[in-house]
């Protein structure tokens, strides 16, 4: 079995949390968050990650109603990956990231902590829990 390196983002309007990881272990790491402006980010920071990481594929969270239907940012979750498998040619899955950014804040507050949920980590540890659940999902 070969491992995978992915990246996932945990998309956002004003921050787009970042993780990599490797199917092998099923695991994933925080990477900085990246600031958007009304969901667009800056793709060459996009671009950097891809270029520095190297990722066979990558995972964008997908935001959906607690009933499985597709909500406003869902939709600009899926044109968000789109456009990254349209500028970079990479491929792109989406997960279902319900209550992936409430677990994440949750985490952070028992590691004794607020301040802008550790500077904007909640964004990036939402991304790692997507991209965990997605590898457990694949097995």
């Amino acid at each position: 079995m070969t491992a995978k390196h992915l990246l996932a983002f945990d998309y956002g309007l004003r921050w787009i949390g970042c993780a990599v990881g490797q199917s092998l272990t099923g695991t994933a790491s925080p990477l900085t968050a990246l600031r958007a402006k009304d969901g667009i980010p800056r793709w060459e920071d996009i671009d950097a990650l891809l270029r520095e990481w190297k990722p066979d594929a990558v995972v964008v969270g997908l935001p959906l109603n607690m009933d499985g239907s597709l909500s406003d940012m869902s939709q600009r979750a899926r044109k968000f990956g789109n456009r990254i498998h349209g500028r970079f040619g990479i491929a792109v899955y989406f997960a279902d990231e319900r209550l992936s950014s409430f677990e994440a804040k949750g985490a952070l507050l028992e590691q004794g902590g607020n301040r802008e949920f550790k500077d904007r980590g909640v964004d990036s540890l939402s991304a790692v829990l997507i991209l965990e659940s997605w590898f457990r999902e694949q097995a």
